[in-house]
């Protein structure tokens, strides 16, 4: 019997960019466990059962996935992107620490992806191509105040800033407080990136001035990239690219 997890990170979208590995623990899985979109993406196949579940019972699933292993299962947990940014690999771990003596042999792997966040960087250039931060905007596990110290801070830090989960139906009001405070601390006009459906044969991409923003340009479906002070546009024909270059002019002493 196997009793094997692996969690894996199917990439943002487009197949070419989930990994050979992770493509390997696919097709030799007994069991695949995620959430439904995710799962949907997944080959078919007749030896493959699959366990998809909704949004916001991650812990449930790491469980369910524990526990198809234990009974002897090569079982896949699925992630967009990367499984351990934002996603179930934290959970299952998570899970852990109410152990079950019915896991104790079960092998647990992490296979990394790539994330939205990086693909929606390699997109446009090289925006995090110095110095970044990651943020969940999201407040359905972590309250506001939290978030937007975060906000001040890595602004106060000029970082370039990369945002998960920026705008949904249930809470519009994040994104446009995220605006306001970066507006509010970064005092200039730095280009912010919004990245829908990136990768995918519907993406779209914009380029803006900080001061030109508006809630409605995202929703769940974009990755948000903020650039630092330095971050630029290096025109190359008829492309544009923005990068962020990878040093800091340092004042003569």
């Amino acid at each position: 019997m196997s009793k094997t997890v692996t969690i894996v990170g199917i990439g943002p979208g487009e197949q070419g960019f989930v990994t050979p590995e992770v493509s390997a623990a696919i097709a030799r899985a007994t069991d695949a466990v995620g959430y439904i979109p995710y799962i949907e993406r997944l080959p078919a196949r007749p030896d493959l059962v699959c366990h998809p579940s909704d949004n916001r019972v991650e812990l449930d699933r790491a469980r369910h996935a524990l526990d198809l292993a234990a009974a002897g299962g090569d079982v896949v947990i699925v992630s967009s992107g990367d499984p351990s940014v934002f996603a179930m690999s934290a959970a299952v771990f998570e899970a852990m620490e109410t152990p079950s003596e019915d896991w104790a042999d079960v092998e647990i792997t992490v296979l990394p992806g790539i994330t939205a966040m990086l693909a929606a960087s390699a997109a446009v250039g090289a925006p995090l191509g110095h110095d970044f931060c990651c943020i969940n905007l999201s407040d359905n596990l972590k309250p506001w105040d939290i978030i937007e110290r975060r906000l001040r801070l890595a602004a106060q830090g000029d970082f370039a800033m990369a945002f998960y989960n920026p705008r949904s139906t249930s809470r519009p009001h994040g994104f446009e407080k995220t605006l306001q405070v970066l507006k509010d601390e970064c005092g200039d006009n730095r280009l912010v990136i919004f990245a829908r459906n990136v990768s995918r044969s519907d993406q779209t991409i914009r380029v803006v001035p900080l001061q030109d923003t508006t809630p409605e340009m995202a929703d769940m479906r974009t990755v948000v990239i903020v650039g630092s002070s330095k971050t630029k546009i290096v025109q190359h024909g008829k492309q544009d690219f923005v990068y962020t270059p990878r040093f800091y002019e340092v004042a003569e002493r």
